[in-house]
């Protein structure tokens, strides 16, 4: 399935996601860090990996695709769907490869659900710790799974999953 150019999205057309305040003290201290270096955080990644200090976690895509836009809906109008089920724009995680918006539904200052939608219509997601929360595990994927049964209530008619499109 492919997306005519017009479905480009501005990436802030969905709100910043608002990281909840946690209950434990150690927590809070984080919560307190990362509000601090989110205005510096997305310069100081790029000056990191230009000077191969740090290294994306993968290349291309990541795992877990769910799915495809469905025929007749766009971008703009699953972002606005993805709003109205508390997702929000996920402006510090890493950018893969044609990705056109990425998002994120926080469950708690520790998990969140993670969906990225691709220019070619394709959508992609998982169930993770947050960068927030535990930098180290998220970066390295642990906990990190599919959760495709949430996500299909998320996104409802708007993805038609990725088995249905095989076939199709």
């Amino acid at each position: 399935m492919s997306m005519d150019s017009s479905t480009a999205v501005e990436p802030h057309s969905i709100p910043d996601a608002v990281l909840p305040y946690p209950d434990r003290a150690r927590d809070r201290a984080k919560y307190v860090f990362w509000k601090a270096i989110y205005p510096l955080h997305n310069g100081i990644r790029n000056v990191l990996l230009a000077s191969h200090v740090l290294h994306p976690p993968y290349n291309g895509r990541q795992d877990y695709v769910i799915g495809f836009i469905a025929p007749g809906r766009t971008v703009e109008g699953l972002l606005k769907h993805l709003e109205k089920q508390e997702f929000g724009n996920h402006f510090i995680a890493w950018e893969d490869d044609d990705q056109v918006a990425s998002l994120r539904r926080l469950e708690s200052f520790i998990w969140q659900y993670h969906l990225r939608i691709f220019k070619d219509g394709e959508v992609r997601g998982h169930y993770e710790l947050t960068p927030e929360a535990h930098p180290f595990h998220h970066y390295h994927k642990r906990g990190q799974c599919a959760r495709k049964e949430d996500f299909s209530k998320f996104l409802g008619d708007w993805v038609v999953p990725a088995e249905e499109v095989r076939q199709a």
